[in-house]
């Protein structure tokens, strides 16, 4: 599902991709994203989302690190392979220091650990 603003504001608003395959959390986190000024992309999956072909013109990539048919370290190098350069923001129920080590190898420039406070996932973002 997409929240997209009118066409009027759509330019003005950054591209979010937003991987998260639990249903109430991921439109929760989109209704959140799209009132703070982003136009969400949101999917339940990697698969979804790297099968829209505007994915790589999202400004922004967050993605949880358990997926149903993959993983958001796996997600992100794909992404880069089809190069796509924009910032990357990781969010896990399941942190460790192995976790995070690969997730900063691969780019991710934050690793939350959910339940992430919206506070903390924006300012993770970064300025839009």
């Amino acid at each position: 599902m997409r929240l997209s603003p009118s066409p009027s504001t759509l330019r003005k608003r950054p591209q979010l991709l937003l991987v998260e395959d639990d249903d109430a959390l991921r439109r929760g986190l989109q209704l959140m994203l799209y009132n703070r000024g982003f136009e969400v992309r949101a999917y339940p999956s990697a698969a979804h989302a790297l099968a829209d072909p505007s994915a790589t013109q999202a400004a922004v990539l967050v993605a949880d690190y358990r997926l149903p048919d993959s993983d958001g370290i796996a997600l992100l190098s794909e992404l880069r392979s089809r190069d796509w350069n924009g910032r990357a923001v990781l969010v896990t129920g399941f942190p460790s220091a192995k976790l995070k080590a690969s997730a900063v190898a691969m780019g991710y420039a934050a690793i939350l650990e959910k339940p992430v406070p919206d506070h903390r996932l924006l300012a993770a973002i970064g300025p839009d």
